[in-house]
């Protein structure tokens, strides 16, 4: 919540979070709440039916979620991001149930690959969720920002990742996905100039979640063969991401406006 300094009025900030049932985004809708504001958690909850090839988060997991913080505080909706109605209907949920929206956290997405290039078969699902589904939610997101009352605290931040800057064996569509994901938050950011909303990307390294140890059977090691390429020599947590995405999320994350900001343990190094 937050306390306009020119009365005495607390103003309670409402949020969007896609691919919110589990691993980061369920991690950063805690947080959130932890700061007072209202969440939309929108989540596909695909389960066993996943096209990615690995389970997904259920609507056990979004009810888990729900019914692990205080009552009334988030409202959870089923949908997928690759439709464009889901994230629409979802931004509906903020204004009607609570009338604003201040910010959105895209952090839906799958990975696949596992082969080169020229073999790999999985672009068009990570690009339709990945990319696509970031698009769909800033669509949906942003009007609803400009058109509330406070467009100056207003944050839409994407996760993106450590591919989006590097090259990744055998993940030629990740990354390219990922790469994408970067690029359309600057253009977003650079379309939002002047108006108080900011757009970033927060970019993770291996983190404990499902999808690092969908990686990690993609190259036949263990997660923690994947975190040993990070100067933390261990896997991120969800939480500790999730401090990063509510840092740009905040009033102070203005100043990251246009830029990928890397949570990602030093990977690489």
């Amino acid at each position: 919540m937050k306390t306009d300094a020119a009365s005495t009025e607390t103003v309670t900030r409402v949020a969007l979070v896609t691919g919110a049932a589990r691993g980061i985004g369920a991690a950063t809708a805690r947080a959130l709440v932890a700061e007072g504001v209202h969440v939309v958690a929108l989540d596909w909850c695909a389960g066993e039916d996943s096209p990615a090839g690995y389970p997904q988060a259920t609507k056990a997991d979004l009810d888990t979620l729900v019914a692990s913080l205080p009552a009334g505080r988030v409202e959870p909706v089923v949908g997928d991001v690759r439709d464009p109605a889901a994230p629409a209907a979802a931004v509906g949920v903020a204004t009607d149930r609570w009338g604003r929206l201040d910010i959105a956290v895209a952090a839906a997405a799958v990975i696949a690959g596992g082969r080169p290039l020229w073999e790999d078969d999985s672009l068009d699902l990570q690009w339709q969720i990945d990319v696509a589904g970031v698009w769909n939610t800033a669509t949906a997101a942003v009007p609803a920002m400009l058109a509330g009352p406070d467009p100056s605290g207003c944050r839409f931040v994407a996760l993106a990742s450590a591919a989006g800057s590097r090259g990744l064996f055998h993940l030629a569509a990740y990354n390219a996905a990922k790469h994408a994901v970067v690029g359309l938050v600057k253009g977003l950011a650079a379309d939002l100039a002047g108006t108080g909303v900011t757009a970033c990307a927060v970019s993770p390294g291996s983190t404990d979640t499902a999808m690092l140890a969908a990686t990690a059977d993609l190259y036949s090691v263990t997660p923690a063969d994947l975190a040993a390429h990070q100067l933390l020599r261990r896997p991120l947590t969800p939480e500790e991401v999730a401090a990063t995405v509510v840092h740009a999320c905040s009033r102070a994350g203005a100043v990251l406006n246009g830029s990928d900001v890397a949570a990602n343990g030093g990977f690489g190094g």
